[in-house]
């Protein structure tokens, strides 16, 4: 049923302005109300962390849990001692959207600043609006939610990094589930950006693939005040199922849809990581039923960490991935002996691909990081899995394996998880 690159097996379900934050002062804190740096176990700083991740804009439902799991590995790693025997230190700062342009000016301040990686952005738009700057400046750059297939293929020097997928798994996973669903027509609605109109190909390919029939491919401007076009084009295309590739512009869409007599009590609705959100202020029972997928494994193991991090968090999606993001950097500038980012790039796949010991939490939950760093300085390769899973790397930078969750919403316009999926991707 799936492309033969694709393997896949089921896993158990279980079930805002900017910062500089040194994270090893005594009167640290975070974007949230922890306190990275509290219990630090080492003195002075090395390694410099920069972020870009959304604090405003179409996608700052996703910052909270995104700075919560850079404080909370800042935290662990200072707590076990630190990189080259001093504290790593982050400098947050806000990536804003495509429309503010914001990231650019923040990476030119990372950049003064003199980081030797950054954690970033969120949305794709919005990295290609910095990528390049970084590459020029050789400073690696690792996104924990960057899903749009663009970046396979853009150049970057081998200094890009993500910890998320690419979207041809999320939407195949999506696809299949629309179909498992009894679907067998399909309008697609996405907003024109890398990220919406990859994702739409990823799901109509998919989708057609495995017999069913995309009825209307709507791309649309994310920054229109009403959709009422749109919603018109669903209502004359009559299609079984509505796959929604939208950021927070859903909040506008949703009701012109439902007053258009396409609303999730009528057609089934199918929502991404892009809108996956607790968030929304519909009327109760609004959402409920409707499905979405997010890719990600479950968040469970690390939730502790990340409330200490931000108590006030009602999502997590990217949290376990901007754990994991932050915490390989930090290992590869101990492999490295250096916190050159030539350096560190060079050993970012080596410290996560397969031939090392195993360690970090997703390894085993009695394996620490500080595990993973002893390892290192008793010159072992190691080979680190996280709190968002496996991470191995090919030569893009891109994650050969992931998980997408399939979620569904409840009466209470909140969702909950049905399923993991695991996919390979040759």
């Amino acid at each position: 049923m799936f492309r033969p690159k694709l393997t896949w097996r089921g896993v158990a379900v279980l079930g805002v302005a900017a910062l500089a934050l040194g994270a090893c002062a005594e009167d640290g804190d975070g974007d949230g109300n922890g306190d990275p740096g509290a219990a630090a176990g080492c003195e002075g700083t090395d390694l410099l962390i920069g972020t870009l991740l959304p604090s405003t804009g179409s996608l700052a439902f996703l910052g909270p849990p995104e700075f919560a799991g850079v404080d909370a590995a800042i935290q662990d790693l200072n707590d076990a001692g630190g990189v080259l025997d001093a504290c790593v230190e982050v400098s947050h700062q806000d990536s804003g959207d495509t429309e503010t342009d914001i990231a650019s000016e923040n990476a030119e301040a990372l950049i003064q600043e003199g980081v030797h990686a950054v954690i970033g952005a969120a949305s794709s738009g919005v990295s290609l609006q910095f990528i390049d700057r970084l590459f020029n400046e050789g400073i690696v750059q690792v996104s924990p939610a960057n899903t749009s297939p663009e970046f396979s293929t853009h150049p970057s020097g081998g200094f890009y990094f993500r910890t998320a997928p690419s979207d041809v798994l999320q939407g195949r996973v999506l696809a299949d589930t629309i179909l498992a669903d009894g679907n067998e027509t399909l309008a697609i609605l996405a907003l024109q950006d890398s990220y919406g109109t990859g994702l739409l190909e990823f799901t109509r390919d998919a989708f057609e693939e495995l017999g069913g029939e995309v009825v209307l491919e709507e791309v649309y401007d994310p920054n229109a005040s009403e959709f009422g076009a749109e919603a018109a084009a669903v209502v004359s295309a009559d299609p079984d199922a509505i796959a929604l590739i939208t950021f927070n512009e859903f909040e506008l869409l949703a009701p012109e849809l439902a007053n258009a007599g396409v609303g999730p009590a009528v057609k089934d609705w199918y929502m991404v990581d892009g809108n996956l959100s607790n968030s929304y202020e519909f009327e109760p029972g609004f959402l409920e039923g409707v499905k979405g997928t997010l890719p990600g494994v479950d968040p469970a193991p690390v939730q502790e960490k990340l409330l200490a991090q931000d108590p006030s968090l009602e999502d997590y999606s990217y949290g376990p991935e901007s754990y994991d993001a932050t915490v390989l950097v930090a290992l590869a500038a101990e492999a490295a002996g250096s916190t050159d980012p030539t350096a560190i790039r060079d050993n970012m796949a080596t410290v996560s691909g397969p031939g090392g010991t195993a360690c970090g939490p997703g390894a085993d939950e009695n394996t620490t990081i500080e595990d993973c760093l002893q390892l290192l300085a008793d010159g072992e390769d190691i080979d680190y899995f996280g709190y968002s899973g496996p991470i191995d790397w090919d030569d893009n930078g891109d994650l050969t394996a992931a998980t997408i969750g399939i979620y569904q919403y409840g009466p209470d316009n909140t969702y909950s998880n049905l399923e993991y999926r695991f996919g390979e991707i040759g």
